[in-house]
This record gives structure tokens, sequence and C-alpha cells, in this order.
């Protein structure tokens, strides 16, 4: 049971720091969205699905980094995975995105092929775009910041945004 408790907590903290960036910069997008359509007094739901939005891309994320060839360039400069993983955060995001809209016409039409076709017919495609140029450039801005930790290590990151640790005795 102790191994369990021990992998779940490693889960638990492992999807803390995804969750809370895509937590943060979905909550902003929405709200700039809703204020954007407030104007011409349209009401969107802003905070449960931008919550939903994140816990799915960082869930996404943490599957895309248990695949074996996404570390692919670790001693080259951090360009190289950084673009790497944006990338493949990009294609897996699309992919979940994608079967996620594709399952409700497969339920209605009862075929893949039929669903797929509807899907793409009803598919808004200047907000399909939108989603994925954003999702472009925070995977990038994410993957940057995870390349910098790894090599700078957690501590001296945090140090260098947040100041040294002060001891109890100061």
């Amino acid at each position: 049971m102790s191994r369990f408790v021990s992998r779940l907590k490693h889960e638990l903290l492992g999807v803390i720091p995804p969750a809370v960036f895509f937590f943060i910069t979905f909550q902003v997008i929405a709200l700039t969205r809703a204020l954007m359509l407030q104007k011409y007094g349209i009401q969107v739901s802003t905070f449960v699905t931008a919550s939903i939005g994140a816990l799915v891309v960082a869930k996404v994320v943490l599957i895309a980094d248990l695949l074996p060839f996404v570390n692919r360039f670790p001693d080259k400069p951090l360009i190289y995975n950084v673009v790497w993983k944006t990338a493949i955060y990009l294609v897996a995001a699309f992919l979940v995105r994608y079967v996620e809209h594709l399952i409700p016409f497969v339920r209605e039409y009862g075929d893949l092929a039929v669903a797929n076709r509807h899907l793409l017919d009803e598919v808004v495609w200047p907000h399909f775009w939108a989603v994925q140029i954003w999702l472009l450039v925070l995977f990038f801005v994410y993957g940057a910041s995870r390349e910098l930790v790894r090599i700078l290590g957690r501590e001296r990151v945090r140090s260098m945004f947040l100041g040294p640790r002060r001891s109890r005795a100061d």
C-alpha cells in the first residue's frame, strides 16, 4: 500500500506545475474573451470551462512527457527541446480535442466516417485556429520554463524569482 501512496503522491505533485500554469493562463484567456463578448451582450461560461480545459491540457502534457522520444535533444541548446516538446504537446492536444469533439457525433450518427464529416462541417474554424495558436504559444512558454528549471534546478530558479530562502533564525 505504501508504494501505491508514494506513486499517487508523485503523480499528484507532477500534475501541479502544468495544472497551475494552464489554469492561470486559461483563466486569463477566458476572461479576455468574456470581456470582449460582453460588449455585444454575449455571455459565455468562463471559469468552469477554462478550469476543465486546463486540467485536460495538463494531463495531455504529462502523458506526452511519458513518450520515450519526448526528451530527444537533452545535450543540444534548449531551443531544440523546447520546440520539439511544443510540437509534441500541440499534436497531442490537437488529437485529444479532435476526439473530444468527435465522440458526440459518433454517438449521434453511429458511424465514424459520417461523424467525422459532420464534425468537419460544423467546426467553427476561426475559433479552432485561435485555440491552436494560443496552445502553441502556451506550450512554448511552458516548455521553455520547464527546460530552464531542468537545467538550472528548481531551487535556483525559485531563488532567482523569489529571492533566497530565509532561515528561521533570521
